[in-house]
């Protein structure tokens, strides 16, 4: 095994791996969107860059950016841990610590660590300005679209910085040209470095994960009560398309309905009277949820769905869907259901794919993902029933835990203390959660960003597993099938983008199981 060879990388800090410095060597030359599978490695790209920016322009400063507090302070303790440099020219700058007080810890540092959110005031009320800085390393770089503050700080650095140099990283920037596009433009990039785990040089370096599919079947009882609810969303649909939806019924997406409701909340605020149109799309949209919580989630989220609507008496929508005799009955059943014990068919399979598979090896390490925090809550109960299952709920901030209480349960997971994460999307993302034997979907999700990085924590160290619970005939197979599509056209579009535009549909699914050609050999000495 050899390591990175630099004067500033602390030695044996970092392995040497030839595809990490192929994307390096763009780097070094260009404004790089570099795109690598979750677990692969891309933080120590932007570490071997930082010290090569560090080594030829040692009195400019650079910039690290995240997502999230608790990922950048995760990069912030990789990096004082790996750069053979002062710990103090490192800083983590947050959004508690006093505005004026930050504007002197800009002037006092060379390595900035915060989240775009912070940058961005800061540049806006002129406490920073990013004039003498050589680098801006933008992660989970898929977020630089819309009104999120990548792009203002990265449109601000080009304006500011006499010499600005990107990297942005991520494992999936989207699943069409144009999102990937817009990523480009918004971060000034220049070249598209893509690595998959079929390259050959990436392929020494992972492990090969299992993927299996179980498929449940509503039960008659569960297929009467999606009937029912079924019947009323479809005459919600039919009185949108009363007010301007064109789009056959047989074929409308929640995404569809949100459309519409933002394009009624414009013209609402040109002046338009539509507010009851907005009415009529909210209810369509809070019916669609409910039946994807007896397709893809349990009775009880739909019982509590009930009770949460009958608790917004204010709300206009809840209210036409109250005043439903179809609904009503429909509340009564899910009553009744509950009573007498009934429980989503994906439960039970749960249980038995938790159960069996600690059974079989006693140190297995499990994550399961969940869209629905109320879910998670009852499948940790669920498996809490069972001898040698110890399960804990992972969830996000604004789910109601703490950075801190986040922090200690994954130090507890490491420790021993639990085998199971039942975790909902704050375990896809950024956070550094050890890495898993088995991971299981609950239910499929439509975003090819959200499935990479789900399927990137299992298999790094050893060959992983990865389950899919499906429902048949229902949503879960239509997303499924969705993140599969895009994932292979985000594939095949970074690639032609590599290789500018050029190359021929080579990348087809059976195509991508050749070995592609090996590259040129870099070294991080290269780089002075």
């Amino acid at each position: 095994m050899s390591f990175v060879n630099h004067p500033l990388i602390k030695e044996g800090a970092l392995q040497s791996r030839v595809y990490q410095e192929t994307m390096l060597a763009e780097a070094v030359k260009k404004n790089v969107l570099c795109v690598l599978p979750t677990g692969m490695g891309k933080t120590p790209i932007a570490i071997m860059l930082v010290a090569i920016m560090l080594e030829k322009k040692p009195k400019q400063k650079i910039l690290i950016m995240a997502p999230t507090k608790p990922l950048v302070a995760q990069h912030y303790e990789t990096f004082m841990g790996k750069l053979n440099i002062d710990e103090g020219r490192l800083v983590f700058i947050t959004g508690n610590i006093n505005p004026e007080k930050r504007g002197l810890i800009y002037d006092e540092h060379d390595i900035i660590f915060a989240t775009p959110q912070t940058i961005s005031n800061d540049l806006k009320t002129g406490k920073l300005s990013l004039k003498n800085f050589s680098l801006a390393v933008f992660d989970e770089a898929h977020h630089a679209i819309g009104g999120y503050a990548y792009p203002f700080v990265s449109k601000t650095y080009f304006e500011q910085s006499e010499d600005p140099k990107i990297l942005a990283l991520t494992a999936s920037p989207g699943g069409t040209r144009e999102k990937i596009d817009e990523i480009c433009q918004n971060l000034g990039i220049e070249a598209v470095e893509i690595k998959t785990e079929k390259d050959a040089d990436v392929r020494e370096w992972t492990q090969e994960k299992k993927f299996e599919w179980d498929v449940v079947e509503l039960p008659p009882s569960f297929r009467r009560l999606h009937e029912i609810i079924a019947k009323s969303y479809r005459n919600a649909l039919v009185k949108v398309s009363a007010i301007g939806f064109r789009k056959p019924l047989d074929y409308v997406t929640k995404g569809d309905l949100l459309a519409m409701q933002g394009r009624i909340f414009g013209e609402s605020k040109s002046g338009k009277k539509v507010f009851w149109q907005s009415f009529i799309v909210a209810r369509a949209i809070k019916l669609d949820h409910a039946l994807s919580l007896i397709e893809t989630q349990s009775l009880k989220a739909l019982a509590d769905y009930w009770k949460k609507i009958r608790t917004e008496e204010k709300n206009r929508a809840s209210k036409m869907i109250l005043k439903d005799p179809e609904i009503l009955r429909a509340m009564q059943i899910t009553h009744e259901m509950m009573e007498k014990g009934y429980n989503h068919p994906k439960m039970g399979k749960l249980l038995s794919l938790v159960e069996t598979s600690i059974r079989e090896k006693p140190q297995l390490k499990i994550i399961i993902f969940v869209s629905l925090r109320s879910t998670v809550k009852q499948i940790v109960e669920m498996l809490e029933k069972v001898d040698d299952i110890k399960p804990v709920e992972f969830i996000g901030q604004k789910e109601g835990m703490t950075q801190k209480e986040q922090l200690q349960r994954l130090k507890d997971f490491r420790e021993g203390k639990y085998n199971t994460i039942v975790a909902t999307s704050v375990g896809e993302e950024g956070l550094d959660i050890p890495a898993m034997d088995l991971a299981i979907f609950y239910e499929p999700v439509p975003s090819e960003i959200r499935s990479i990085q789900r399927r990137g924590r299992v298999g790094r160290h050893d060959v992983g597993r990865v389950i899919f619970l499906i429902t048949k005939g229902t949503r879960d197979e239509g997303y499924y099938w969705a993140s599969r599509k895009k994932e292979k056209v985000m594939k095949r579009t970074l690639h032609r983008m590599k290789n500018g535009d050029q190359s021929e549909e080579i990348f087809e699914d059976e195509k991508l199981e050749k070995e592609l050609k090996k590259p040129k050999q870099f070294r991080i000495s290269d780089f002075k």
